[in-house]
């Protein structure tokens, strides 16, 4: 049965200043028990705090993340330089899931480059099957670029076939492409899903004023912001849509984010999330 949880990168410095054990204490007290790890460095006393939360509280860690690159960015471990640390990640912590987050930046200086990117990440694909972890990979918007006519998600997709995919609806959206038609389109190739909601906000008092004074620099900045990462239910997406087209997809995990919370506490954010899918009938998959 596919499950609902959580995406930690959104976690990191409450992981830092007051450990994984008590953030993950924290999760479980708001109904989150399945984690997804990113952009928290896997020591060995995080590793074993995490375990522990496991044991005490009931939790599952849905996967870690890796990079690509030389180093993994973001605190996150390379797959080139620390592959085996990786597997004994994923042993320690009960995952046989990994996913990169991004693919690296020079990626995208032209098709050659990308084309490496994609036949060394289905090699680590392939590498990892070995050890029975799956490999997937995060989509942002630019996989809706299009290069020589093709989008480069189908690209990933075709040349990358032992490569799973972790599609993210609100990038699918802000790739201007419908997340539900997308996750039926991937269906077969999908493991896991970013659970996050697309919302148009409005500018905020400060822009006006700039705007009163002509300080057209100023509003312009404002108003290019006007596209906000949202609670679940509290933007456009169609989230009943979202999760019926994953599961059926094949989504194993289906995790919530928000990239950023515009003030609001991230618990709080988190925990609307979690109603707002209980209300959508969901509840028995937490």
């Amino acid at each position: 049965m596919a499950r609902l949880g959580v995406q930690a990168m959104m976690l990191k410095r409450d992981v830092a200043e007051n450990g994984a054990y008590a953030t993950w204490k924290r999760l479980s007290d708001i109904g989150l028990r399945v984690v997804e790890v990113s952009q928290i460095e896997l020591t060995e006393g995080t590793r074993d705090e995490i375990v522990r939360a496991g044991d005490d509280f009931g939790m599952i860690v849905a996967a870690i993340s890796a990079g690509m690159g030389p180093t993994g960015g973001g605190g996150n471990d390379s797959l080139r330089e620390s592959f085996d640390k990786i597997v004994g990640d994923c042993r320690a912590l009960g995952s046989r899931r990994v996913r990169i987050g991004m693919l690296p930046m020079t990626a995208l200086a032209s098709k050659d480059a990308l084309l490496s990117f994609i036949a060394d990440a289905n090699e680590m694909a392939r590498r990892l099957a070995d050890e029975g972890i799956i490999l997937s990979y995060h989509n942002h918007h630019v996989e809706f670029a299009r290069v020589d006519g093709q989008l480069i998600l189908d690209l990933i997709r075709n040349e990358a076939p032992d490569l799973k995919l972790e599609l993210d609806v609100h990038w699918i959206q802000r790739g201007g492409m419908d997340p539900v038609t997308v996750l039926e389109k991937y269906a077969g190739a999908i493991d896991l899903v970013h659970l996050k909601d697309y919302r148009i906000g409005l500018p905020p008092a400060e822009a006006f004023d700039a705007l009163a004074a002509g300080d057209h620099a100023t509003w312009a900045e404002h108003w290019s912001k006007l596209v906000q990462f949202a609670e679940v239910g509290r933007g456009t997406l169609d989230f009943a849509g979202v999760i019926e087209a994953g599961i059926a997809g094949g989504a194993e995990y289906l995790l919530i984010e928000q990239d950023e919370q515009y003030g609001r506490d991230i618990y709080d954010c988190l925990a609307d999330s979690r109603a707002h899918l209980v209300e959508l009938g969901y509840g028995d998959l937490f």
